[in-house]
C-alpha cells in the first residue's frame, strides 16, 4: 500500500520515502507525491533521488496491481540506475512541478467548466498541454460565452478545498456524481469531494490548485459534436494560444 500524499496536499514537491518493490514494471513506495493516472488526469513523471545523488527518472506513474499501490513507471534506459533502488532503500521523490501545476490549473478549471454546463459528463482528459470534457447534451454551445464564464469565475478568485465523506453519504446524494464514465470509487468507506465556494461540488480524487485565480487565463479552444448527444469542449492556456 503506497501513502497518497497528494489526496491531501497537492502542493508537496517532493517527499522523503522508502522502495517497497523495484523491477522493470516500475518502483512502488511507501508514500509518494507523485499522482497516478487516473479520473481523466494525466501521471506524474520526476525522479527518485538516492541520498548519493543518484537519481531514477520516472517517466509517467499508474496505478498499481495491488489495491491503493501506486506504480512509478521508469524512462527508457533506467535500467542501469534501477539496480541501486533495491527494496528498504531510502529515495527522494521529487515530481515535475511545472508539468503537475498545468495539471492542477487545467483540472480546476474544468469543474468550473461543469459549473457553467450543467450536464452530465461523459469523458474528461487533463494533460499539461490541454484539457477537455465530453458533455451528454444535444445543445449547441457557445465558445466566446464560455470562455468568457470562465475568466469570471478565475477572477473571483474563490477558493478551493476538499473533503471526505462516506459511501451512505454519497448514495444518499447521487447528485453530487457528475460523471457517467468514472464513478467515484466505493469500498474505502469514504469519498473525497472537491469543493469550489459558491461554484461547484463533486466528488473527485485529482489534484487542484487553492484559489481559482491561480487557475490563470483559460480559453475554449474548440467545441465539436463529436455525436447526437455528446458536445466536446477543449481547454487551453491563454497565452500558449498566442504563442
Amino acid at each position: 500500500m503506497t501513502e497518497a500524499l497528494f489526496r491531501e496536499d497537492a502542493q508537496l514537491r517532493e517527499c522523503e520515502a522508502m522502495v517497497l518493490r523495484a523491477d522493470a514494471q516500475g518502483v512502488v513506495l511507501d508514500r509518494t507525491v507523485f499522482y497516478p493516472l487516473g479520473g481523466g488526469q494525466a501521471g506524474d513523471r520526476g525522479e527518485l533521488r538516492l541520498a548519493d545523488g543518484t537519481a531514477l527518472q520516472i517517466a509517467d506513474t499508474r496505478k498499481g496491481v495491488e489495491p491503493n499501490e501506486v506504480l512509478h513507471v521508469l524512462a527508457p534506459g533506467q535500467e542501469d540506475v534501477l539496480r541501486h533502488f533495491a527494496p528498504g532503500t531510502i529515495v527522494k521523490a521529487q515530481i515535475d512541478w511545472e508539468r503537475r501545476l498545468r495539471h492542477m490549473r487545467f483540472h480546476t478549471a474544468t469543474h468550473l467548466l461543469c459549473a457553467l454546463v450543467p450536464q452530465q459528463v461523459d469523458g474528461c482528459s487533463i494533460t499539461a498541454d490541454y484539457a477537455r470534457l465530453d458533455f451528454h447534451m444535444s445543445e449547441p454551445l457557445d465558445k466566446e460565452a464560455l470562455t468568457q464564464g470562465l475568466a469570471r469565475l478565475v477572477a473571483e478568485a474563490h477558493p478551493v478545498s476538499h473533503s471526505w465523506i462516506s459511501d451512505a453519504d454519497l448514495d444518499a446524494n447521487p447528485g453530487l456524481v457528475r460523471s457517467m464514465s468514472v464513478q467515484p470509487p466505493r469500498g474505502s468507506g469514504q469519498v473525497r469531494v472537491l469543493k469550489i465556494e459558491g461554484v461547484d461540488l463533486q466528488p473527485c480524487g485529482g489534484t487542484h490548485v487553492s484559489n481559482t485565480a491561480e487557475i490563470g487565463a483559460v480559453i475554449v479552444t474548440k467545441i465539436e459534436k463529436k455525436s447526437a448527444m455528446t458536445r466536446r469542449v477543449v481547454l487551453g492556456f491563454a497565452q500558449a494560444a498566442v504563442d
